[in-house]
């Protein structure tokens, strides 16, 4: 008998541990989003997000809808982002923020998918991944999403996704014109703290450079108590990295320097000119539970491919979060850095961060 009572005992420390080490690779397989999920799939008949209004009542563009709009056509949503990017397009006062050249730059963005006529722009810390795992599996390298390695995805040289610049002028022409074109934002505050700790704090791609180059040449020029302590003791803190971005004409020196890697916090507009290429979806992280089936049928292959399941509540908008990254940086740092960005906030409809700015 004591020995029954025994088993019982050690069964239950079993229970509770698998529930204990369950939750927690939820939590990790959410904050992971774009480097490693499930296998799998999103389809359109899954479970909707619902999202609760932040403490302000601040909520990004269609977030609300995305519960509530399920019978609703989403076309009229996806056309009034339209429009309204066009709208501020025109806006005299914003032009130095949102028009851009279609550039080298902005063409080595843009990934084509030929067999269907598709025109895909990175915008990195949206989980660009998994738009480009459907883009490998389009161009017929692997049947679906979750067999394609992740390795193969960031190598750009190997994963067989051309980008827009390698074709002739008169190709580029051709395909701006007449191919299914789209890209995804989201909070743009939000887009450089996923950046930040991607690249240096977590940097779990193992890219050195930004640890041991970029992070140095930032804290040297923008720490102001750098020289009282080693620069590799603490790192890269995230009101360096504020003040960095902030700064137009220090930046852009730096900018110069540190080459390719500034995809990861650059704005929308400079990567992907979104005012002078007549983009067909914006969609965004914050509606990507109704914005990826739609991009699927509006493209066309919704028969072909399916997108890689999202984790419940890892689009939806954080407030908390923004606001302890922000937390003991000065007004004046805060209110650079919207300068910077203000462009990416009103091109996209995204409300201004007045709990911040304030």
């Amino acid at each position: 008998m004591r020995h029954h009572w025994l088993l019982l005992g050690a069964c239950g420390w079993v229970l509770l541990i698998l529930m204990f080490v369950t939750k927690f690779i939820s939590f990790r397989a959410a904050d992971d989003y774009g480097e490693k999920i499930g296998s799998q799939t999103w389809t359109e008949s899954g479970s909707k997000v619902k999202s609760s209004p932040a403490k302000d009542g601040r909520q990004p563009p269609d977030q609300r809808s995305v519960g509530t709009a399920a019978a609703s056509d989403w076309e009229s949503v996806v056309e009034g982002r339209v429009q309204l990017l066009s709208a501020v397009c025109k806006n005299s006062s914003l032009r130095n923020l949102t028009s851009v050249s279609i550039s080298k730059f902005v063409l080595d963005r843009i990934f084509v998918c030929d067999k269907h006529r598709i025109l895909f722009c990175q915008t990195p810390k949206v989980g660009n991944t998994q738009w480009k795992k459907v883009l490998i599996v389009l161009n017929g390298a692997f049947p679906t999403v979750e067999e394609i390695p992740e390795s193969l995805v960031h190598d750009h040289d190997k994963n067989g996704l051309p980008r827009l610049s390698s074709f002739s002028p008169r190709e580029i022409t051709g395909r701006l014109s007449s191919y299914f074109k789209f890209f995804i934002v989201r909070d743009p505050f939000e887009r450089l703290i996923s950046a930040f700790k991607d690249k240096f704090v977590k940097n779990p791609r193992f890219e050195p450079w930004y640890k041991h180059d970029i992070a140095p040449a930032i804290i040297r020029k923008y720490r102001r108590s750098h020289r009282e302590s080693p620069l590799a003791a603490s790192g890269l803190h995230f009101e360096d990295f504020v003040r960095y971005l902030g700064d137009i004409e220090g930046r852009r020196r730096m900018d110069r320097q540190f080459g390719e890697h500034i995809i990861h916090w650059v704005t929308y507009a400079e990567l992907c000119a979104p005012c002078q290429i007549q983009y067909t979806v914006v969609g965004h992280h914050e509606t990507l539970e109704r914005d990826a089936p739609y991009i699927l049928r509006a493209a066309g292959i919704e028969r072909l491919v399916a997108y890689p399941a999202i984790p419940p509540g890892i689009t939806r908008y954080n407030q908390t979060k923004v606001e302890r990254y922000f937390s003991g940086i000065s007004k004046r740092d805060v209110r650079r850095l919207y300068a910077r960005y203000q462009g990416d906030f009103q091109l996209f409809g995204y409300p201004s961060p007045d709990f911040l700015l304030d």
